[in-house]
């Protein structure tokens, strides 16, 4: 009997062999990647069971009585989970819970989705990871590859890989990659992996160790080849001494702002050059519609993946010219009074909002705050200084902001209402002036996650 899958339609068989030992199949998780991994697991004859301790929303869990996958939600039924020949753990459930420790103790083989569904597919996977700019580049290079090549978008964005490659699976797929799937890893093997950046994030799952978090990142390239390729930022100063420590087997594509690059791709006088094997392309960034020195680097990377899968120069060009980049990552809402309100909800982290802050090119009023992780603001002082007149403070506990910046701006207030932080920014604002939405700081306290805190700014600066 054939499968329905996510959408309701009829899946393709596929032949036997290939993959995981078949056996019972524990998705921990019933969200988009648990989902997807039941679906896949059942379609290559696993018997699936789906335990989550949330509830699981209703349209995943249609799908998963549609396909008559047993689930359970609200609860862990550990005999059952405990009984697994492989678990397929969400990114979002940390090492440290009680079960997850069990599983582990137990012997029980457990995996991200990115290294369940790689086993069932031959197309060629360009991953990308990084603490920023990974969805922008991952988009974009999905964005500059679909214009010549069958290509997916998967991973920490858009539909489940597991999914894709059961419903349709794409000769190329360009997967965003978190650290969080990176430790759950086995044989995951990109053609191409990149690294934008490492800035230190999420250190709570990483006993608070800058170089746990680090080895995680580097993950992507463990199992790679000599005939594969490792893209990365030469200008970040944690990848090169990692890099001087480390050998790894892919071939290194650096880019760089700063360094006339021989093998990778560099920037002169506003021209991206890329070089691989004596083949040198030349784009000029004048009219790239992202804007940010950052937004030139995920341009360098994306580039480079494009030129290095024979992707034509012009296409990359015009590919480059016309992409409208990623919702709630510097994205430009309205003008009103001519003032412009820029949407950058995605910046969870410091190092995120540095790169924003730097992109301002008028006064700015800024609002900020949230789940803070730790966060060290002095990287930000430069820029608050120069270019921030205002600060509208956007948390339940937002101490830890007053104390650092409220003797560089004169007006800093505070809201756990974002209909109320976009009524004072534009009290404030005079025409000229930037309204940039740039939180440095999870979402958790005010919102459901950084997508929400995006579409209620949205929403409040359209009922203006």
């Amino acid at each position: 009997m054939k499968d329905k899958g996510i959408n309701g339609k009829s899946e393709k068989s596929f032949p036997s062999g290939e993959g995981f030992r078949k056996g019972l199949l524990v998705c921990l998780g019933g969200g988009e990647s648990g989902v997807g991994t039941a679906l896949l697991g059942k379609a290559k004859g696993f018997e699936v069971f789906v335990s989550d301790n949330g509830k699981i929303k209703k349209p995943y869990k249609d799908v998963l009585l549609n396909n008559e996958i047993e689930f359970e939600d609200e609860q862990h039924t550990e005999s059952k989970i405990l009984n697994a020949d492989i678990v397929m753990k969400s990114p979002g459930i940390p090492d440290k819970v009680t079960l997850v420790k069990q599983i582990r103790e137990a012997g029980i083989k457990v995996v991200s989705e990115i290294e369940f569904a790689s086993q069932y597919t031959k197309a060629t996977l360009v991953a990308i990871t990084g603490s920023n700019g990974k969805t922008t580049t991952a988009t974009l290079t999905h964005h500059l590859l679909k214009q010549g090549l069958d290509t997916g978008l998967a991973g920490n964005i858009g539909d489940s890989f597991a999914k894709q490659i059961l419903d349709e699976d794409h000769e190329n797929y360009v997967l965003e990659v978190s650290s969080f799937q990176l430790d759950d890893i086995h044989s995951f093997k990109p053609k191409v992996a990149i690294l934008t950046n490492i800035t230190p994030d999420h250190l709570d799952r990483y006993d608070y160790k800058f170089e746990n978090y680090i080895a995680s990142k580097f993950r992507i390239v463990e199992n790679q080849t000599e005939s594969d390729y490792f893209i990365y930022d030469a200008d970040d100063e944690v990848i090169s001494e990692w890099l001087e420590h480390h050998q790894i087997q892919s071939k290194k594509l650096p880019f760089s702002l700063t360094k006339v690059i021989e093998e990778g791709a560099y920037l002169n006088n506003k021209e991206i050059i890329i070089t691989i094997d004596n083949n040198k392309i030349i784009m000029p960034t004048e009219n790239i519609t992202l804007e940010g020195k950052h937004n030139i680097k995920n341009a360098m990377a994306a580039s480079t993946v494009a030129h290095l899968l024979k992707i034509r120069k012009q296409t990359i060009r015009e590919s480059l010219e016309n992409f409208q980049g990623v919702e709630h990552r510097l994205e430009h809402v309205l003008k009103i009074n001519k003032v412009q309100y820029i949407n950058d909800s995605k910046a969870t982290n410091v190092n995120a909002t540095y790169f924003a802050l730097e992109s301002m090119d008028a006064p700015t009023i800024w609002i900020v705050g949230g789940v803070d992780k730790g966060n060290d603001y002095n990287e930000l002082f430069p820029f608050v200084n120069e270019k921030v007149k205002a600060i509208v403070c956007l948390g339940v506990d937002n101490k830890k902001l007053f104390e650092a910046f409220s003797n560089m701006v004169d007006i800093i207030v505070e809201t756990q209402y974002m209909s109320e932080a976009v009524k004072i920014a534009y009290k404030v604002a005079d025409a000229g002036d930037n309204v940039l939405l740039s939180p440095a700081c999870a979402s958790f306290d005010l919102f459901e996650n950084y997508e929400d805190r995006g579409r209620q700014f949205k929403d409040a600066v359209r009922n203006l």
